[in-house]
């Protein structure tokens, strides 16, 4: 029997995120969409306007007994760059910050460890944000993004240049820094 839990987090695109935790142990869904705005129901294309205030974004869902919550927020931090601010790589813009949409007070707890952690072990700082969490609960809502969106790199992410450039290096990042949180 498992035990499952739900992450949401930002690392720039989500077509790139989603690639990487999809080769993550433990994780039995990947679902891309947008966090942390203020428009109801946005589109793709009202988000990449920078206007909502929506976070590019995936919503991960892991067994507890393959893969913990802190190693999933460690390879979050570790497969992109939390030290640049709106921004990863070309997208440019708060549709692409690094931030961490804890579900709990303890998710937000392990989420600031996280981050302690990599700035421990990186002697950097990263910018990534921690959103969402008023009194305990969570206050953003979650709105899964079009359907041609999700498993984007099994699909015509394959075909993009854009993804051929940049998601290749995040899945070679975690084979080389999580070799033992990748699926065989």
């Amino acid at each position: 029997m498992s035990n499952l839990d739900t992450a949401i987090i930002a690392g720039g695109c989500f077509w790139c995120t989603e690639a990487v935790f999809r080769d993550v142990v433990g994780v039995s869904l990947v679902e891309s969409g947008y966090i942390g705005g203020t428009k109801a129901n946005p589109t793709y294309k009202e988000v990449c306007t920078g206007t909502t205030g929506h976070a590019e974004a995936i919503r991960v869902t892991f067994d507890t007994d393959v893969i913990g919550l802190p190693q999933i927020y460690d390879v979050f931090l570790g497969t992109h760059d939390p030290t640049q601010l709106n921004r990863q790589g070309g997208d440019i813009g708060t549709q692409y910050r690094s931030a961490i949409f804890p579900l709990s007070a303890e998710q937000g707890a392990e989420a600031e460890a996280a981050i302690a952690r990599w700035n421990a072990d990186h002697g950097k700082v990263a910018v990534t944000t921690i959103e969402g969490l008023s009194g305990g609960a969570q206050t953003a809502e979650w709105y899964p993004a079009e359907d041609y969106h999700q498993e984007y790199w099994d699909g015509e992410g394959q075909r993009n240049p854009y993804c051929l450039a940049v998601i290749p290096p995040k899945l070679m990042k975690l084979r080389k820094s999580f070799q033992k949180y990748v699926k065989d």
